[in-house]
C-alpha cells in the first residue's frame, strides 16, 4: 500500500519509518528544505513522560485569569477575533474538570511510556545519535504552593507507572549539582530518572536519512495546495513543488502530521479538529569550559520552562503564547527565559551568543493528542502533541502503523476512531 505522510517533523518521520518497517510504500511531504525545521527544530529536548500533567486543570481557569494582559505570563493569551480560539478556549475549561484532568494525565503517561521504550528500542536498533542523556527529568519549584499542589498530579502519574519520587531541596542538589548556587531559591522537586533528554531536530534529521536509505520517499520543499476529497475518502493531494509548478499526488491512504498546519489543512475539505496553535520560545546558548550548566534535564514549573543539555549547549524553553497563526519572535518573552536560566544558574554559559527561536505548538484542549483514522477511512490523523510531540513521537508512529495494518496497537490509549 502506498502512503502518504503530510508533515516531515518528528511526528511524521517517525511514522514514516514504522510504516515503511511494515513494508509499506511510503512518501513524506513537507514544505521544509530538511526535515524537522519547524516545530521540532528547537525544542526543549525533553522524552518527559513525568511532564504529564496538562495545561487543563482545576486550577488553571483563574491563574490564566490573573495572567491576562501580562507579557511574561507563562500562558498568555492574546484576546482576539477568532472562534478557533474561542472554540479552543470552551473545551479548555471542560477538561479542568477534576474528573477529566486525571483521565487526560493517565492518557498521556501510558502513550509516554509506551513512546519512550519504543525510542529506546529503536535507538538500540540503529544506533541513532543525538545528543541524547539518560540521566532523568527533575522538576524544581521555588514557589511552595507550586509544590504542595504537585502531589496530586504525581500521586496519579505513579498510579500509571511513571516513577516520579518528591524530593525534597537538597535531595534537588544531589540530583544536580549545578543548583548549588540557587540552593536558597529551591523548596523542593519531583524526579523522575528513567527520563531522558535530547536534540529532537538531529534525531529528525537522522531518522529521516536512515528511512530514505530504506526507500522512504522524501518530498522536501513542497507546499501543500489542496486536499481532494471524493465522499467519505481522501482522493488525492495537490502540491506545488519548490519551482511553484503544480505536482497532485494520489496514494491509497494519507497521514495528516502537519503540527498545528493541521487544522486549518483539514477544515478545508469540512473536517473540523480541536488543535490550535501554542507558540512557544527557546533560547540556545554555547556551554565553554568552566562554565556550571546542568547535565540533568530540568523543569521550572513556576514559570513553565525547561532546561536541556544537548552536547556543548544548553537548551531553555517553553511558555505558551495563544495568538494564531502568528511566529514572531517576542524578544521580550525569550529574555524573560534568558533571565529565569541565570537565576537558577548563574555561570550556565556565554549569554552573549544566545540564541532566540519561536515555534508553534499543536494543542488540544486536554493535551491529549488526536491518533488515528479519521472520519475519512483512509485518512489517519498524527497531531495535537502539544509540548509533548518530541515525547510521543516513536509511540504514536509504531501505533499509528499498528491501526493501518488493522492491529490494535500494544499502548492502553482512547485513538481516534477506535472504540
Amino acid at each position: 500500500m502506498h502512503i502518504l505522510v503530510l508533515g516531515a517533523g518528528v511526528v511524521g518521520t517517525a511514522a514514516a519509518w514504522f510504516l515503511r518497517a511494515d513494508g509499506h510504500e511510503v512518501t513524506v511531504v513537507d514544505r521544509q528544505p530538511v526535515p524537522g525545521n519547524e516545530t521540532s527544530f528547537a525544542n526543549g529536548g525533553q522524552i518527559s513522560v513525568s511532564h504529564a500533567e496538562p495545561w487543563a486543570h482545576p486550577s488553571a481557569p483563574l491563574k490564566v485569569l490573573s495572567w491576562l494582559g501580562r507579557e511574561e505570563a507563562p500562558l498568555l493569551l492574546r484576546v482576539r477575533r477568532d472562534p478557533a480560539l474561542w472554540r479552543w478556549c470552551a473545551g479548555f475549561l471542560r477538561e479542568c474538570l477534576p474528573s477529566r484532568t486525571r483521565r487526560n494525565i493517565g492518557q498521556l503517561v501510558r502513550l509516554g511510556l509506551y513512546s519512550r521504550q519504543t525510542l529506546q528500542s529503536l535507538r538500540a536498533q540503529t544506533g541513532l545519535a543525538y545528543d541524547h542523556l539518560q540521566k532523568g527529568i527533575l522538576h524544581v519549584y521555588t514557589d511552595a504552593r507550586e509544590f504542595a499542589a504537585a502531589e496530586g498530579p504525581a500521586r496519579v502519574m505513579r498510579e500509571h507507572g511513571c516513577d516520579l519520587d518528591l524530593i525534597d531541596a537538597d535531595a534537588c542538589v544531589r540530583v544536580e549539582p549545578a543548583l548549588a548556587e540557587a540552593r536558597s531559591r529551591i523548596v523542593g522537586g519531583s524526579y523522575t530518572s528513567s527520563d531522558e533528554s535530547g536534540d529532537a531536530h538531529r534525531f529528525t534529521r537522522e531518522l529521516a536519512a536512515l528511512a530514505e536509505a530504506r526507500g522512504v520517499r522524501f518530498l522536501l520543499g513542497h507546499r501543500i495546495h489542496a486536499l481532494l476529497r471524493e465522499g467519505d475518502r481522501l482522493a488525492g493531494v495537490e502540491l506545488v513543488d519548490p519551482d511553484q509548478r503544480p505536482h497532485p499526488l494520489r496514494a491509497d491512504a494519507y497521514v495528516v502530521a502537519l503540527g498545528s498546519y493541521s487544522a486549518p489543512v483539514l477544515d478545508r475539505i469540512g473536517l473540523r479538529i480541536p488543535v490550535y496553535p501554542a507558540k512557544g520560545y527557546s533560547v540556545t546558548l554555547p556551554v565553554r569550559e568552566g562554565d556550571v550548566a546542568p547535565t540533568v534535564s530540568l523543569t521550572d514549573d513556576e514559570y513553565k520552562i525547561v532546561i536541556s543539555r544537548l552536547g556543548h549547549r544548553l537548551r531553555c524553553a517553553g511558555t505558551a503564547e495563544l495568538a494564531g497563526y502568528d511566529t514572531g519572535l517576542n524578544e521580550r518573552r525569550c529574555r524573560m527565559i534568558l533571565e529565569r536560566l541565570f537565576e537558577l544558574f548563574p555561570r550556565a554559559g556565554d549569554r552573549e551568543a544566545a540564541r532566540f527561536w519561536a515555534g508553534l505548538r499543536p494543542a488540544t484542549p486536554s493535551n491529549v493528542p488526536l491518533i488515528g483514522r479519521s472520519a475519512l477511512r483512509n485518512l489517519y490523523l498524527n497531531t495535537g502533541h502539544g509540548t509533548l510531540g518530541w515525547t510521543h513521537a516513536c509511540g504514536s508512529g509504531r501505533a499509528l502503523a499498528d491501526l493501518v495494518a488493522g492491529r490494535r496497537p500494544e499502548v492502553d490509549f482512547a485513538f481516534l476512531g477506535l472504540n
